[in-house]
């Protein structure tokens, strides 16, 4: 017993040092599977995502092969000589006003914007520092580590499809996958999806079928073909990126490689494998068998040279399809110069436009200002704001597609609700000069213009009584005044009495039972309003004609 004892009692610092031995291999081997390796060769890191993803090899085969069947099987081809003829759904004009949702993994960190998952990962950033300070190192606490708290408790499709409702829109576009890839929907091509991890729910097929039995129309968008670079920055630090077991998840993380000037479809030099792009249409695909979506909305990348052959691809398979299971042609949104501009519905981000386009188009901007998902700090438009957008853009024949970012538990910010409800109030009364309109021969008048480009969306100066919006459906003009006059006096200068020019029979004030004077005179029409607008910041007046003037 004793000699047992003395052998046990000097073999305790051997097995103490193996373990410390055993435990420093360990910490060497996590520190160098989280090693830097933005110096590695791009061909090289990409073979590491094909090989994370093969294990569904045969199903993105069974897709692109659906793909090229489709492709032939219609009146769609995937070249830009067939897809030219695309003609945009009398539904998608007759609409106006999309929810646009951007939720995902990012909403549990809600700091910074949606773009967290790369910026915590880019060092020197506020999300760098903000990350370590809340969460510990790169290397530690990963991106991945938020998927077990999104947990999406609180999340009722129902209820969002009601409130989308009673905002008064007619169709809602959340996010599918957004660059992180995290996929929100059943994914058979991935393991990192919301429906085998996180909330454990199909978020987009839950909401799909919420939307549609409310009468709306269904979309989803994809962002994913910008993850082929989105976590390229955990390359150049020690992180989690870096490890080979969750390429699945963070993608080839290629370096972005983009010649500052110029527009960033014809500068971008990033490396993109076919095996990439493939694997881009293929999920494509399936979001389009899976969810027989209404809309498509895709991000700037698709127009990168390496993605671009794929795409006429998809284009074609999805238009065939959406015949088949509808009634109606699909909308493809796409951003910058991606497709040929008859090819698909032109998206602009934060932005919008001088004048009437003849084709149609659509802008997406949110409701928040400082970002696309949930934040703690945001700040919001006001509905006054979004009720004048609306107007502008309808008048110069677009859409306005509206986004809102929920919290991680799947509820919507109250102020954000309440901005909503208030554009649904105005739509209540107004929605007749709004919904299947057309544009008139000019899209308004008055002094205030609105500035042009992307994230130019704010820099609009406030609108005067004698700013008007012009709409049309019928032989019915819709003039929509964005100031009330203290006068209560509207002067429209487009309706002067000139020879040839149209004789106003009777005017009208939308939501108002007032019987309103008018004269048209040389400088305008000039209408007598009642006491008070029957909705809060624009009102809406019903022009009929009755013949030209001699």
């Amino acid at each position: 017993m004793l000699a047992d004892r003395s052998v046990l009692l000097r073999s305790i610092p051997k097995l103490a040092a193996l373990l410390l031995t055993l435990s420093a291999l360990a910490t060497l081997h996590a520190q160098s599977l989280s090693a830097p390796t933005a110096s590695q060769d791009s061909a090289t890191l990409d073979q590491v995502w094909q090989k994370a993803s093969s294990k569904y090899d045969s199903q993105r085969a069974a897709l692109l092969k659906q793909v090229d069947s489709l492709d032939h099987q219609g009146p769609f081809r995937p070249d830009w000589e067939s897809l030219k003829n695309y003609e945009v759904p009398e539904w998608y004009r007759d609409a106006k006003f999309g929810i646009f949702i951007h939720w995902g993994v990012y909403s549990v960190p809600a700091f910074g914007n949606e773009w967290y998952p790369r910026n915590m990962y880019r060092e020197g950033s506020e999300e760098y520092k903000h990350h370590i300070a809340t969460y510990g190192a790169q290397d530690k606490f990963g991106y991945k580590e938020f998927i077990p708290m999104f947990k999406a408790e609180h999340f009722d499709p129902a209820a969002w499809a009601e409130l989308f409702k009673k905002a008064g829109a007619k169709y809602v576009v959340p996010v599918a996958e957004h660059h992180d890839g995290f996929a929100m929907y059943d994914s058979g091509l991935s393991d990192w999806t919301a429906a085998k991890m996180g909330p454990h729910r199909d978020v987009i097929g839950e909401l799909a079928k919420a939307v549609r039995a409310q009468g709306l129309h269904f979309g989803v968008s994809s962002h994913r073909v910008e993850h082929n670079f989105f976590l390229g920055v955990g390359r150049a630090i020690a992180s989690d990126v870096n490890d080979p077991q969750y390429a699945a998840l963070y993608g080839p993380a290629h370096t972005w490689m983009m010649n500052p000037a110029g527009t960033p479809l014809d500068n971008d030099f990033t490396y993109v494998s076919s095996e990439w792009a493939d694997d881009w249409l293929a999920r494509g695909a399936e979001l389009v068998e899976k969810y027989h979506p209404d809309i498509v909305y895709f991000d700037w990348w698709i127009g990168q040279p390496s993605i671009r052959p794929n795409l006429t691809r998809f284009a074609a398979f999805y238009y065939n399809s959406s015949l088949q299971y509808g009634d109606h042609v699909g909308v493809i949104n796409y951003k910058d110069y991606a497709m040929q501009e008859s090819a698909a519905v032109l998206d602009l981000e934060r932005s919008q436009l001088g004048d009437i386009r003849r084709l149609y188009w659509q802008t997406d901007t949110s409701v928040s200002n400082k970002s696309w998902g949930y934040i703690k700090d945001d700040t919001f438009k006001l509905p006054e704001f979004m009720v004048h957008q609306l107007i502008d853009i309808v008048s110069k024949n677009g859409n306005l597609l509206l986004n809102i970012g929920p919290r991680s538990d799947g509820t919507i910010p109250e102020p954000v609700q309440q901005v909503l409800l208030d554009v649904g109030a105005w739509l209540n009364v107004n929605g007749e000069a709004i919904y299947d309109t057309r544009p008139w021969r000019t899209y308004g008048e008055g002094p205030t213009k609105v500035m042009t480009g992307s994230f130019h969306d704010t820099d609009v100066e406030h609108y005067t009584a004698a700013d008007f919006r012009f709409t049309t459906k019928g032989d019915v003009l819709y003039a929509i005044g964005l100031g009330w006059p203290t006068n209560r006096e509207a002067v429209i200068r487009s309706l002067a009495r000139t020879i040839g020019s149209e004789q106003v029979q009777s005017t009208a004030m939308l939501g108002s039972d007032a019987k309103l004077s008018f004269e048209q005179r040389a400088d305008g029409l000039h209408v007598q309003l009642p006491a008070q607008a029957p909705a809060k910041y624009a009102y809406a007046l019903r022009v009929k004609f009755a013949r030209a003037f001699d």
